[in-house]
């Protein structure tokens, strides 16, 4: 979602700010700018572009900026089409710059009354009314610092701002409500920023804004309030974020990087957790011994490829923890009438940990009075970490990509490792547990064999260069995967694909078969394996392509129309997590063929911090 970084310093911020949009790309965005204090005129200067960070960069290469305070934000359209006029920072009056993440509910009111005072607006945004509502303020008070004050009571909604004006030059303001906002402690400088990524270069020193801080820095001082102007301390803390951390290496896209960082993710989310074949309870926190004993039923909570992370826990959950498992989208869960039990347990899932929906239906979930909260997230420093009474961290490192790769198999390991415990507490043998932490420990070695098969699935790729649909089919735990296939291809191919179970093909789908619909099929060596055999006989049967992800002994054999990518033998407990690989792949390959931005998809964004 959209991005903020801002500083204040002794030294030149432009470079400052342009390097921390560049790490902020990854999240989605369709225009750049920065604002900045002119120091001779003690006069505000604002660059905006259409497009990516690099045409600003290019735009200051031919007209250079220099200032030692300045803000700047990359969009990602919510209120307005993409426009250099809808480009953040907005101003009023060229006194006040404003950036902004998250939406003002009331801005339709606010822009009548401001129109009524006599501001004209040049944008479509939500964003604009923020910039005359403090500059309307400041005529009446004379006093910048009151007047963000009293625009930040008009605001309705959820918003991270940054401003700043000459009228106080060398100060920079920000407040949160409900969108994520830190503040970087640099030597004789701090930053503001949406995002750790985009300190890393200048501090690894943050202090996380909670809902309600409001913060006023100079290059030498901090002072944090809430909207009533009480002083609050907030610790500092030391981000374990590494500068090489972000960077694409050898790699061509961030995507294919991430995909073949999953072994080490995994023993990553692995280490520690684990000892003499058992899964520690401790993994969870320091109150999971005393919370899980208790729990009666688990309900998931989560948005795009964490739900379908979800969708295959409840398999797990239910077949070895013997215990229900409800699964829910999260952007609907607040919006129906949920049966609250205090011993269920509530696990959320998400990459980012700043997810609007997700965080949304957490607090829905307190206040239902459902059960405890367990948070699997990537993000030590995120809200949703901070809001859970337990934490599973999945180490995933930074994922760039938005597509999400190795976030998604950390999740299945970090949700079958919870499934584990809970079943431990109900009929799950220590002789069972143990197996299943053994396959667990192989993980690494099943994916970096599949990780050789890259060329094989390169080639295939080719198969859907002109293709505009393609079916995914799954059975039992595999469906969700088929789900999850469907969505990498969809989302950075922009080839529209759907995943079914593959036992409703007659109930629809069979009328879309035929030579130019690719049916891609997972196929584990499990119960369901005969009864998936006889489905895809009929997708051949119509003429349809078929993509068969198999284990050795496949169900069907390669012909003109059948494609069988052998994966082996794999342990049926991690099988999701390893199938997972393939399909990362294909779609990997078939969005480099189709020519589209694999990292960051058209009209996607990483982190979807407003609901």
């Amino acid at each position: 979602m959209c991005g903020i970084i801002g500083a204040v310093a002794e030294r030149d911020i432009v470079p400052i700010l342009l390097e921390g949009l560049k790490r902020l790309e990854y999240r989605g965005y369709d225009s750049a700018g920065l604002a900045t204090v002119d120091h001779a005129l003690h006069s505000l200067v604002s660059k905006r572009v259409v497009g990516k960070v690099q045409n600003l960069v290019d735009t200051l290469t031919h007209d250079p900026l220099y200032s030692t305070v300045g803000i700047a934000h990359t969009r990602w359209a919510t209120h307005g089409k993409p426009s250099k006029e809808n480009a953040h920072p907005h101003l009023s009056q060229d006194t006040i710059a404003v950036v902004h993440n998250g939406i003002i509910e009331n801005h339709q009111d606010l822009r009548q009354k401001l129109e009524k005072e006599g501001y004209k607006f040049n944008s479509e945004t939500d964003t604009e009314v923020i910039a005359h509502c403090i500059h309307s303020h400041w005529r009446k008070t004379d006093d910048l610092s009151e007047a963000f004050y009293l625009a930040l009571k008009d605001l309705a909604g959820s918003y991270a701002i940054g401003m700043l004006s000459p009228l106080m030059f060398g100060h920079l303001f920000a407040a949160r409500r409900g969108s994520p906002l830190i503040v970087g402690v640099g030597i004789g400088e701090y930053f503001i920023a949406s995002d750790v990524a985009a300190l890393v270069p200048m501090t690894q020193r943050v202090i996380f804004l909670e809902d309600g801080d409001v913060v006023c820095l100079q290059r030498d001082k901090i002072k944090i309030t809430d909207f009533s102007r009480q002083v609050i301390q907030r610790h500092e803390h030391t981000s374990q974020l590494q500068q090489d951390a972000v960077e694409r290496g050898k790699y061509r896209h961030y995507m294919h990087k991430e995909i073949f960082e999953q072994p080490k993710a995994l023993m990553d989310t692995l280490e520690g957790r684990y000892n003499e074949g058992h899964i520690l309870e401790a993994a969870f926190g320091p109150q999971a011994e005393k919370i899980l004993p208790n729990i009666k039923a688990v309900q998931i909570i989560a948005c795009g490829t964490s739900y379908h992370a979800g969708l295959v826990a409840r398999y797990w959950m239910e077949s070895l923890a013997k215990i229900p498992c409800s699964v829910e989208v999260a952007s609907e869960f607040r919006y129906r009438q949920p049966i609250a039990d205090p011993n269920t347990l509530v696990v959320v899932i998400s990459q980012s940990g700043e997810t609007a929906d997700t965080l949304a239906a957490l607090e829905e979930t307190k206040r239902l009075k459902f059960g405890p909260c367990l948070s699997i997230c990537n993000v030590p420093e995120s809200s949703l970490v901070r809001a859970a009474e337990m934490v599973l961290m999945t180490r995933a490192g930074p994922e760039i990509g938005v597509a999400s790769t190795k976030a998604f198999t950390t999740q299945l390991l970090a949700l079958l490792l919870l499934t584990i415990v809970l079943g431990k507490q109900r009929t799950l043998t220590e002789k069972t547990e143990k197996t299943l932490v053994d396959s667990i420990l192989k993980l690494p070695d099943y994916i970096d064999k599949l990780l050789n098969l890259n060329t094989e699935i390169k080639a295939l790729a080719e198969q859907f260069a002109n293709k505009h649909h393609a079916l995914f089919l799954g059975r039992g735990v595999h469906y969700p995967i088929a789900m999850e296939g469907a969505l990498k291809l969809k989302e950075i191919s922009y080839i529209h694909a759907e995943a079914y179970p593959a036992g409703e093909l007659k109930h629809g789908p069979l009328a879309l078969v035929d030579a130019n619909m690719p049916v891609i099929a997972v196929a584990p060596n499990d119960a369901l394996q005969e009864k998936l055999k006889s489905n895809l006989q009929e997708v051949h049967a119509r003429g349809g392509q078929l993509f068969i992800f198999a284990n050795h002994r496949a169900i069907m054999q390669s012909s003109d129309y059948i494609h069988v990518i052998e994966l082996g033998e794999i342990p049926e407990i991690i099988s999701p997590i390893v199938y997972a690989i393939p399909l990362q792949l294909l779609a990997y390959h078939v969005a480099l063929i189709k020519g589209t931005d694999v990292d960051q998809p058209r009209n996607l964004a990483k982190s979807v911090t407003v609901e």
